[in-house]
């Protein structure tokens, strides 16, 4: 089933799509292009200015001393874990409030071994865990109870995974992110089903020759073993809105994908991919009704990038530092967390020693004093989410 589209396809699909287009800017199909080798001027943004905040302070107890690794967020629930995969998922009530720790970690049929994702499904009161590399999604109800096991194929290796619709989770292969799999070179992004995890349907992205991100070192003559590097800040599916954006890096173009399965380009990357040694890669970060925030990454050493974001109501494209109101200096945001949802397109915790000590130094505001206020230095982190304007 996987397979490229040949080169000729995306000459022709480049030459129709952007029709000759040589700035970045907006084009008359409502897409923009990128130049990801020239330099722009800096623009300062507030975060409250185009995104709503809201702070949850996660209970702490005996029980319930959680890390600082957000699942999933829903209407009524958030889903937590530590990142020492000790198995446990910390279930709390949008207010922050603790209500049940699961812990399904072992060897069996109805269990898992490493928690890679953990999609929350609150209209069938459900939740998808992904064990990457067991193969498999095991699916539980919110107390905890096994319900079914969803086996994926051997030719994949499922990470980012999203709910698409009431049947469906979107899911990105990372197999083919890793370029000591050269064989798999087909197309990375997927619907599979809900039930059993057969693959629905492959979302064909065109482009004309497979590339990585991930950097391996030498291999060592003795051990034969190498390490492999990437940036934390891979996001191939980001939520936008009612769609999910799919950035398949070894593409020019960034499409939006609907909830009908219809796709239509979003941003176009100049120059193309496959003229870069070493190549820039073109990562979203957040996208919201008028700014789409961005990463250009060069594949070298460190992963040496810049910052960019495109204000689709100035047409135009800049550096940026965005800054969150409720400190009394400038305290910057950070918008590159995993992304969450369609209403919540990113997060971050707040270390509560750290808030306990802005607290004292006098650098909190509203909402976020109030809260820090309260907090002992070694309770749960405080949760920000960065929520679209209702």
């Amino acid at each position: 089933m996987k397979r490229i589209i040949s080169a000729q396809i995306i000459i022709l699909l480049i030459i129709a799509i952007c029709g000759g287009c040589k700035r970045s800017g907006i084009h008359k199909d409502n897409f923009i292009t990128v130049d990801v080798t020239a330099s722009y001027p800096q623009k300062k943004l507030v975060l409250q200015d185009f995104m709503d905040v809201e702070y949850i302070p996660l209970e702490t107890n005996n029980e319930f001393v959680c890390g600082n690794y957000v699942l999933a967020v829903g209407r009524n629930h958030v889903i937590m874990t530590n990142h020492d995969n000790d198995g446990n998922i910390y279930i709390f009530d949008r207010s922050g409030k603790a209500l049940r720790k699961i812990n399904r970690k072992g060897q069996g049929g109805e269990e898992y071994n490493i928690l890679s994702r953990v999609v929350l499904d609150e209209n069938n009161n459900e939740l998808f865990v992904n064990d990457m590399y067991a193969k498999k999604i095991l699916v539980y109800d919110l107390e905890g109870n096994f319900k079914r096991k969803l086996s994926t194929s051997e030719d994949f290796l499922f990470f980012d995974m999203y709910d698409f619709d009431q049947e469906h989770l979107i899911c990105h292969d990372s197999f083919n992110n890793n370029n000591s799999l050269a064989f798999h070179t087909g197309q990375s992004f997927m619907l599979i089903s809900k039930l059993d995890g057969s693959i629905s349907k492959e979302i064909q992205i065109p482009y004309e020759e497979k590339k990585s991100i991930v950097m391996r070192t030498p291999k060592d003559e003795k051990t034969g073993m190498y390490s492999v590097f990437m940036p934390s800040s891979v996001f191939p599916i980001v939520p936008y809105f009612d769609d999910y954006v799919l950035d398949e890096i070894s593409a020019d173009t960034i499409y939006s994908y609907s909830s009908n399965n219809t796709m239509k380009p979003l941003i176009v990357r100049t120059p193309p991919i496959c003229s870069m040694a070493p190549e820039r890669f073109l990562l979203l970060s957040l996208l919201t009704d008028r700014y789409y925030f961005m990463e250009i990454i060069e594949k070298k050493r460190l992963f040496p990038f810049s910052n960019i974001v495109y204000d689709r109501q100035e047409k135009a494209l800049f550096s940026y530092k965005v800054y969150n109101s409720d400190y009394t200096d400038e305290e910057e945001a950070f918008l590159k967390s995993v992304p969450l949802n369609r209403e919540i397109p990113s997060c971050q915790y707040l270390e509560a020693y750290k808030l306990v000590e802005d607290y004292e130094g006098g650098r909190l505001k509203g909402r976020l004093k109030e809260i820090a206020s309260k907090l002992g230095e070694e309770d749960n982190p405080v949760i920000m989410l960065i929520k679209h304007k209702k």
